[in-house]
């Protein structure tokens, strides 16, 4: 079959993803994003070449997909026939401002890839911005509720001995699920307490650091590994291969359901950042051990302090509660 310029345009693009070493879950996401875009343009407007594309095209396929919902836009029709969408209980749900919002951004860096590529003079995305969204309050985890999550967790048993360290490792860390998975034994510093992280989101290495409590834990969780598993891998499976993230997530999320709490593995990351600047620490810092681009990015994700946490972070430092009057 005939492959269309915007076909040709897509793998080239992916090529050059690849090519920059980015992650496989980025390069996911824009293929996903831009397939669906263009088959979009190709059924509703004929339009098969990247020159094409105006920017109404993409306004008219953000209101389009508001519109219509959840799994109602595919890249082929015969898919239906595998994946059964409409038998999905959020079919035809409103897709959320967050997802739109990646689907834009998506579509507005293959874009000006275009235009760097010199293939574009005119941009369509030029005068395409994001849509408003409400930001809706990180609900944190209170120490209490911590140890609950942690006592559903059978420690006799290996894959509940492990799934425990995992929670408590997060919690310390706020390393993502998925650089925690892929952790070696040999990355640890039991030295300077630290981990260093090669496999991260940008595949940019960087060190997290643990605390005391957390090397006690991990040197008496790897003893009791060794014991079931012979693996390099900090955290596998008890065959010893890779336990991958959707496993974990399912996991943690059975044992927050028993004590009445919605946790996932990025709650944990969220719970660490939240619970380190009400300690006293410093954006700057933060930025760095959790791997974000900018201490921008951090500033945006961490502002949503709640009033009782401002409260108290405000009482800890009061220039009036230190001088003595």
């Amino acid at each position: 079959m005939k492959v269309t310029e915007l076909e040709f345009y897509i793998e080239d693009f992916l090529t050059f993803c690849q090519n920059k070493n980015l992650s496989s879950k980025t390069i996911a996401s824009y293929e996903q994003s831009l397939k669906l875009f263009f088959a979009y343009l190709k059924k509703e407007h004929e339009v098969y070449t990247v020159k094409q594309v105006k920017t109404g095209h993409i306004r008219q396929y953000v209101s389009f997909v508001q519109a219509r919902g959840k799994y109602t836009v595919v890249n082929r029709e015969s898919s239906k026939q595998i994946n059964f969408p409409e038998n999905r209980t959020d079919y035809k749900k409103q897709v959320s401002p967050i997802t739109i919002n990646n689907y834009i951004r998506n579509i507005k860096v293959f874009f000006n890839w275009l235009q760097q590529e010199g293939e574009l003079v005119k941009n369509p995305v030029d005068k395409i911005s994001q849509i408003k969204t409400v930001r809706r309050q990180k609900k944190g985890i209170n120490s209490e509720e911590f140890n609950r999550l942690l006592e559903q967790f059978d420690y006799t048993k290996f894959h509940g001995y492990r799934n425990k360290i995992i929670v408590l490792l997060i919690q310390d860390t706020g390393m993502r699920i998925g650089e925690c998975l892929d952790i070696v034994v040999d990355a640890f510093d039991f030295k300077h307490n630290m981990i260093l992280l090669t496999k991260t989101k940008g595949n940019k290495e960087r060190y997290v650091y643990f605390s005391s409590v957390m090397q006690r834990e991990l040197k008496q969780y790897l003893k009791f590994k060794d014991r079931y598993v012979e693996t390099n891998l900090l955290f596998p499976t008890s065959k010893g291969t890779t336990l991958t993230v959707h496993s974990f997530e399912k996991q943690l999320r059975d044992a927050g359901k028993n004590v009445g709490i919605e946790v996932h593995p990025h709650q944990l990351r969220n719970n660490f950042a939240r619970q380190y600047l009400l300690n006293g620490g410093d954006f700057y810092t933060l930025s760095r051990i959790l791997g974000h681009s900018s201490v921008t990015v951090t500033e945006q994700a961490y502002m949503d302090l709640t009033r009782e946490e401002i409260a108290k972070k405000y009482q800890n430092h009061s220039p009036l509660s230190k001088w003595r009057l």
